[in-house]
């Protein structure tokens, strides 16, 4: 008989629904995607009708409904926090506490009204990180390894320290809130002027353009660790608590301390970034980078493994990730693609699956159970061209689909900027070849265009390559496979023209600056490129574009970069595709098998203000 188990996350942000049969995952997917909020914490009712709908069934055939956190665990941590705080905090106590005894207190009684559940279905709770830990352990390639889950907060814990074997997973360590290395790099996310459970990966995106050698770099790494955390040889650490607010205060720092620590006031969102707030974020980065490796030698000590996985929001840090593959201390390291909130709803299901139900692992033969991470709504060709008879848009239909990839292939080598809409969509924040915008990476005008009047975001940004996995060796110095995006690599010396400098006292215009490599448009500043490998069993059209594209240039890779922009979330069906496409200056839309000319669709359909999507939307 079938087990069906309904992950759910929600509350807090980016929540999700995943559904597992017989340990199998059959779908995933956030609310945002269907919402179009960007990091919609609603209760996910769209994603779980979805979810229930792929499976063919309703809330009345579940075994059971897993939540992916305890909340009484949680509001204990609250109520704790606030009152050592007390009078500090009234403000966010206040707004804090209607959410909780209106709703999140009474979350089992919730679920079931949303879900018109039946009484007989049970509804669980596992810990926060013990979902981390289980979207990690059970869907990675490993029978056993070690397990390393890091974020902001759970109920109590911020880091965990683990191993998992067959389907038990063991914990080890914990560290504990308020010190928490996710709500660390939050708080210069915040200092910075990008915003919190956002912009982290912006930060990350802006530390290369950092000068590490630089004085002022270095004197920030040492304040950081002389002054906000005492980092210990086993990786523990603690935050010095009184330079932060973040525990009951309605900001992430104490702004006025840490201008006198940093001689550098509070970034102004939007506001001109200076060579300072360069070496500020590469300054936190190498300090992530460092706590990161000290936990990752404690857990590899503690287990014996070979085998790392990792989870938690922390676990999407591209460039820690690198640091960790190069240290040697992991022979493989597989990281949950969505590690963030929106993963902990498939972790909750695994971990009812395997823990509450006692059942064994689902192996594949060869890669993770993640099939890619393409476990969101598909749309076929009668849906998107029901979609493009509605607007009246103009058209090429492919029968072949090799036909299509090659004129893709085409416009993309003549220059040319494509949105690509295919199969399913994606599960977590990265586009994977399915809800992708793609161009040419030999092109050096990419980026400022597709920043600029397509995505409308900072300059800075870097964009990631695609690429062949059986060609990747090629480009780049990768030490572990990267199928999800989630690990930065150095760009080959072979594809490098010659070594860039950095020029002092210059301007933040002038130090944007396109670094001379032969794959200008995925190569960022530090000549390194946050990779995705293509397998032709996982994503074989996808694949086959990539092919088409290398048939004509010689060069087995694209430039990937999400289906939005800026303020929106990745795009999820064809009505969706088709707005982002009128809106911005895209020159080609491939959606199933038709494909949209720009210059043949009408004058100002539907376009909107750009300026609107240029300005203060994060």
């Amino acid at each position: 008989m079938a087990v069906r188990i309904l992950g759910i996350s929600a509350f807090y942000h980016d929540s999700a629904a995943a559904l597992l049969q017989d340990g199998r995952l059959m779908a995933a997917a956030q609310e945002e995607r269907f919402t179009r909020k960007k990091h919609d914490d609603s209760f996910p009712c769209r994603a779980t009708r979805y979810v229930l709908d792929e499976g063919g069934i309703g809330a009345e055939d579940l075994d059971a409904v897993v939540f992916y956190d305890k909340p009484l665990l949680k509001f204990e941590r609250l109520l704790e926090t606030f009152h050592a705080m007390a009078p500090h905090g009234m403000k966010s106590f206040g707004k804090a506490m209607p959410l909780w005894l209106k709703d999140k207190l009474f979350l089992r009684k919730l679920l079931r009204r949303e879900l018109a559940l039946p009484r007989d279905i049970p509804v669980l709770f596992p810990e926060h990180h013990l979902s981390h830990a289980a979207s990690a352990f059970y869907p990675s390639p490993y029978e056993e390894s070690a397990i390393l889950t890091l974020d902001g907060v759970g109920e109590w814990a911020t880091t965990t320290l683990g191993r998992g074997s067959g389907r038990h997973i063991t914990v080890y360590k914990e560290q504990h809130f308020p010190h928490s290395l996710g709500l660390l790099y939050s708080a210069f996310t915040y200092y910075l002027g990008f915003r919190v459970n956002s912009g982290e990966y912006k930060v990350m995106g802006l530390a290369p353009y950092g000068a590490p050698n630089a004085a002022q770099t270095q004197g920030f790494v040492k304040t950081i660790l002389h002054h906000l955390i005492d980092l210990r040889e086993d990786g523990s650490f603690l935050l010095n608590m009184s330079y932060f607010d973040f525990a009951a205060g309605l900001t992430m720092t104490r702004n006025e301390q840490w201008t006198q620590l940093f001689g550098l006031p509070p970034r102004k969102p939007e506001s001109e970034i200076t060579p300072a707030h360069m070496n500020l974020a590469l300054a936190i980065q190498q300090v992530t980078n460092e706590v990161v490796l000290q936990l990752a030698k404690e857990v590899q000590k503690e287990s014996g493994s070979p085998n790392l996985v990792m989870s938690g929001g922390v676990a999407l840090n591209c460039v820690a990730n690198r640091v960790l593959a190069e240290s040697g201390l992991f022979k493989n390291i597989w990281i949950q693609p969505a590690s963030g909130d929106a993963g902990g709803a498939l972790g909750a299901a695994y971990a009812a699956y395997h823990l509450y139900f006692e059942q064994p692992r689902v192996k594949e033969a060869h890669h993770d159970t993640m099939q890619g991470a393409l476990l969101g709504p598909a749309y076929g060709s009668k849906q998107v061209k029901k979609v493009l008879r509605r607007h009246g848009a103009p058209f090429q239909h492919f029968t072949h689909s090799e036909d299509l990839t090659a004129r893709v292939a085409r416009h993309l080598a003549e220059g040319k900027v494509v949105g690509w809409f295919q199969g399913n969509m994606e599960f977590g924040p990265r586009a994977l070849g399915n809800r992708s915008i793609l161009a040419d990476p030999r092109n050096p005008q990419m980026p400022q265009k597709i920043n600029q009047k397509i995505k409308f975001r900072e300059t800075f940004r870097p964009f990631a390559p695609s690429v062949l996995a059986e060609d990747a060796a090629l480009y780049f110095d990768l030490k572990v496979p990267s199928p999800y995006m989630l690990f930065t690599a150095p760009v080959k010396e072979s594809f490098r023209t010659q070594k860039a400098a950095l020029v002092k006292n210059e301007t933040w215009q002038e130090r944007l600056y396109q670094p001379r490599s032969l794959l200008p448009a995925i190569t960022h500043v530090d000549f390194s490129a946050r990779i995705q490998l293509v397998y032709r069993d996982i994503n074989p059209l996808f694949w086959q574009l990539l092919q088409a594209f290398k048939a004509l240039t010689g060069i087995g890779l694209l430039v990937n970069t999400s289906f939005n922009v800026r303020g929106e979330p990745i795009v999820c069906s064809p009505e969706d595709a088709y707005r982002c496409f009128m809106h911005t200056e895209m020159d080609y839309l491939a959606m199933e098998n038709y494909l949209l000319d720009r210059g043949d669709q009408p004058g100002n359909l539907m376009r909107q203000d750009h300026a609107a999507m240029r300005m203060g939307r994060e």
